[in-house]
């Protein structure tokens, strides 16, 4: 079974996603790709200059995954300057956050990412483990002590479900989980 994708968290999105060299025609000239999450990691480093611990934490990734992510970059980036290419900044496996999200029905727990809870309402999304259109959406509260629920579909319900509980699963199903979490009850 594949290792479930590990998302890089950014925190600002760039202002211009393309630049071109000064040349007469700029859409014959080369370019390079630079995903979100290497432009999230220059801007890290080199911009508000912290330390790749820091920036790896910041990013939600380890910092060996931090200094690949970043070397890309300054590559792609040094290979446009010298060589005269195109700058196009798109894709990656970036995320703007992660949030839990619980089923009332089997009482499954899991990490999602901020883009796919705002579709939580698609028909298609459902618990990874038993298909339950049931869902809930977390959030941290400020301290990060507690997760706060919320209905984020219609039908879902008062939040009381069966109650699965248990340790472990991987949730690789149709929910499209990131990392599977200790699943819990719902709160009562």
């Amino acid at each position: 079974m594949p290792r479930p994708v590990k998302w890089r968290k950014i925190e600002k999105m760039p202002a211009v996603m393309q630049f071109y060299p000064h040349v007469k025609d700029p859409a014959s000239a080369e370019e390079n790709i630079l995903k979100l999450e290497e432009i999230e990691a220059v801007r890290l480093k080199d911009l508000e200059g912290l330390e790749q611990g820091e920036c790896a934490e910041r990013m939600e990734i380890s910092r060996p995954t931090f200094q690949r992510v970043l070397i890309s970059a300054r590559e792609k980036i040094a290979d446009s300057l010298v060589n005269g290419k195109a700058i196009r900044i798109e894709g990656g496996k970036y995320t703007r956050g992660i949030h839990p999200v619980r089923c009332l029905d089997c009482g499954r727990v899991w990490e999602e990412s901020a883009e796919n809870t705002d579709r939580c309402s698609d028909p298609d999304y459902v618990c990874p483990r038993c298909s339950s259109e049931h869902i809930q959406c977390g959030t941290e509260d400020p301290a990060g002590k507690q997760t706060q629920w919320r209905n984020c579909r219609r039908g879902a319900g008062d939040g009381r479900g069966a109650g699965a509980g248990g340790v472990g699963g991987h949730g690789l199903g149709r929910g499209k989980n990131l990392r599977s979490v200790q699943e819990a009850p719902p709160e009562k």
